[in-house]
């Protein structure tokens, strides 16, 4: 692969820590369940592991709420556990990204409570202040995304703080250059203790503009600001600034969430030559079925939308910057119950949606979990329920009847960020492997059927596919340096495309349905120079008869004289 770095043919495996192992029989993943793993980790072939954050944390947010940059929550262990969690994996060759939360901190962080008592020190402004309307409403209609105001006005103050979260959840001023210099060297910090880059929470809001004036009202009476801010061009001064002060001298990969960015403004981000970020999460594929602007509802994605989505951003980024590949996060559901089968045909459909995302151009990020085809949870309760999100959505529209209990818990089935953390299922044991106490949340039942230990048993099982994938990146340049072509775009029922080199190129053909169909493939792809490189079904027949079994996904390559 030349002198490329690691991240462009390499695949990045997220953990979300307090749902992986349970190491010290708590009931909560923490540090060292995270250590116990990792030659699972080394087995599946994956190149860096990324932790979802681990910092001291009131878990309003599920740590998304950090209440001290520079140390370890003792839910998750300390920081000799983290250094030789750095030790260990870098040891087997893995690289450790680190989760970086600084468009925000926790209510509780030391400096929120100095900018709450100092009106006049040094740590006010570090937060974004401002007086309310004359009448004493907020200075503006913007809307939380956990649901109310974007303001909150504590108890004896008579200026707002801004939160695009949760009031437990205050948004940092990024135009405070004394704060900047503040997070720059805890950057460093972590680097200099050998972590080898960051995934940063919804880089693309840091930077608020400074029109804070109402914007247009939504159902729910409040104006989503987030187009507007992401918008702002002093993200890209903030983060030039970033890559200097914090970042340089470091071999450090960075991907930026990137919520509510054009195509354009990502070209910026992740443009090649390295000023920015290395790459960004768009989510506008998680949108089509509502799950970016409003997820309570029953709509699913379509095919035709998500075909023209991934290759509007495998075109758009091509030669301009890279992609960030992923179905699954911990704020998404499983998207083997958004697109898949949840029944017999569960391994099938699990592997032909990690065939279709692996073999585009860019990095993939595996989900826990989602090597093995976990499910959504389907709870039956709002007692089951620990994202903030989600609990406050159940009360807000069952409360206000504009949603009967019944549908939103149906909602919830389907799109709730809870989807993604019940616990990792490593065996079919009453605490499926992940601990062997209560569990801080419920595992999904289904563990006794879809775990890690029965599926290292069997070459065909969906977690040997996700190896087999894994693999095929590291091997054939085509795979990782590839151009992304478009295949039949309108087909409502096939996913196709090809990825070119001058040497070599390969045709990707995902049936979405439970249905036998056939498909024409390319015609150059019906040489006898043609042969299968991988299928997610036996005895395939597309290469003779170009008939696709039910959600097979098969991958023909040509190799040119």
């Amino acid at each position: 692969m030349g002198n490329e770095p690691w991240w462009k043919h390499g695949v990045v495996y997220q953990i979300y820590p307090k749902s992986f192992r349970d190491g010290n029989g708590d009931g909560v993943g923490d540090l060292p369940g995270i250590i116990e793993k990792l030659d699972y980790l080394v087995w599946l072939g994956v190149d860096a592991l990324w932790l979802s954050p681990v910092y001291p944390s009131p878990d309003y947010d599920n740590g998304y709420d950090v209440s001290d940059y520079d140390d370890i929550d003792p839910r998750y262990g300390t920081m000799e556990d983290f250094d030789r969690l750095i030790r260990e994996a870098h040891a087997r060759n893995l690289k450790v990204i680190l989760d970086l939360v600084v468009n925000h901190t926790s209510d509780a962080h030391e400096w929120f409570q100095r900018s709450l008592a100092e009106k006049d020190g040094t740590r006010r402004d570090f937060y974004i202040w401002r007086n309310g309307k004359p009448d004493g409403s907020p200075p503006n209609n913007w809307g939380a995304l956990f649901g109310g105001s974007a303001w909150t006005r504590p108890e004896g103050e008579t200026q707002y703080y801004l939160h695009l979260f949760s009031p437990h959840q205050p948004d940092l001023n990024w135009d405070n250059a004394n704060l900047r210099e503040e997070i720059y060297a805890m950057m460093h910090r972590w680097l200099d203790r050998g972590v080898d880059g960051f995934r940063m929470d919804v880089i693309s809001l840091i930077a608020k503009p400074d029109d804070l004036s109402d914007g247009e009202a939504g159902a729910n009476g409040y104006y989503d600001p987030r187009s507007r801010i992401a918008s702002n061009s002093k993200v890209h001064f903030y983060l030039k600034e970033m890559r200097q002060r914090a970042l340089s001298g470091h071999d450090a990969m960075t991907v930026g969430e990137a919520s509510a960015v054009t195509l354009a403004e990502a070209r910026w981000f992740s443009n090649l030559d390295g000023s920015e970020l290395d790459m960004v999460f768009q989510f506008e594929h998680m949108d089509l079925d509502g799950g970016e602007s409003f997820k309570w509802s029953d709509s699913t994605i379509p095919l035709v939308g998500l075909k023209r989505v991934m290759a509007k951003w495998q075109q758009g980024l091509e030669g301009s910057g890279w992609n960030a590949l992923f179905w699954n996060n911990h704020d998404q559901p499983r998207m083997l119950s958004r697109m898949g089968d949840e029944g017999e045909l569960r391994e099938t459909s699990a592997k032909m949606l990690a065939t279709c995302l692996h073999m585009m151009k860019g990095t993939p990020f595996v989900y826990q979990g989602e090597e093995l085809g976990m499910t959504n949870m389907h709870f039956t309760s709002a007692d089951q329920l620990r994202d903030a999100e989600s609990i406050n959505a159940y009360r807000t529209y069952t409360q206000s009847g504009e949603i009967s209990e019944s549908d939103m818990m149906r909602f919830i089935r389907m799109k709730s960020r809870d989807n993604a953390r019940t616990p990792m299922q490593w065996d079919a044991t009453l605490g499926s492997g992940f601990t062997e106490s209560v569990p801080w949340m419920e595992i999904n039942p289904n563990h006794t059927d879809i775990n890690a230990e029965e599926q290292l048993t069997r070459n065909d099982s969906v977690l040997a596919h996700y190896q087999k994938l894994i693999h095929l990146r590291h091997t054939y340049d085509v795979i990782a340096q590839g151009e992304f072509v478009p295949y039949a775009q309108d087909d409502p029922h096939i996913f196709a495309f090809l990825r070119k080199l001058s040497y070599e190129s390969i045709f990707v053909c995902c049936n979405y349905t439970p249905k036998a169909l056939l498909f024409e493939p390319p015609i150059e792809f019906t040489s006898e120079k043609t042969q299968v490189l991988l299928s997610n079904v036996l005895n395939s027949s597309y290469l003779t008869m170009h008939q696709l079994a039910p959600f097979e996904a098969t991958v023909l390559i040509l190799k040119e004289e």
